[in-house]
């Protein structure tokens, strides 16, 4: 069988649920609140597939880990904010090629579960 073309790989997080100060009402100002980010990033995974090499392959952990500390030190007044600086993270390795975050907010309007805002970037 003839060697075929690997599509891109998705490495997708679901649910990181962190805490961080969001928003501008006084309340959301004294006190951190929770958030749920769920991200997909898209890469190149041929020769990580060919090779099983580590060194061939996006090491989602650093990305994950980079984001809880921006996340967890930081204050954002907007949602829109805090997800393009994740958004930015995702996309800092220059293997990525595209990549969505979603940000969900719970508890942010009284009669839902919550609120969330997606934004996402292709970098080729």
């Amino acid at each position: 069988m003839p060697n075929q073309h690997i599509s891109n790989a998705i490495i997708k997080v679901k649910n990181l649920r962190l805490r961080t100060f969001i928003g501008f009402n006084p309340d959301e100002i004294a006190k951190q609140q929770d958030v749920v980010i769920n991200l997909a990033v898209h890469y190149p995974a041929e020769m990580a597939a060919q090779t099983d090499d580590v060194e061939n392959a996006l090491n989602y952990k650093v990305i994950t880990k980079r984001i809880i500390q921006h996340v967890e030190e930081g204050r954002f007044l907007l949602l829109e904010k805090l997800v393009a600086d994740v958004l930015d993270i995702c996309t800092d390795h220059p293997w990525v090629k595209y990549a969505s975050v979603t940000i969900d907010k719970p508890h942010a309007l009284r009669f839902a579960d919550s609120v969330s805002l997606t934004l996402e970037k292709y970098c080729e």
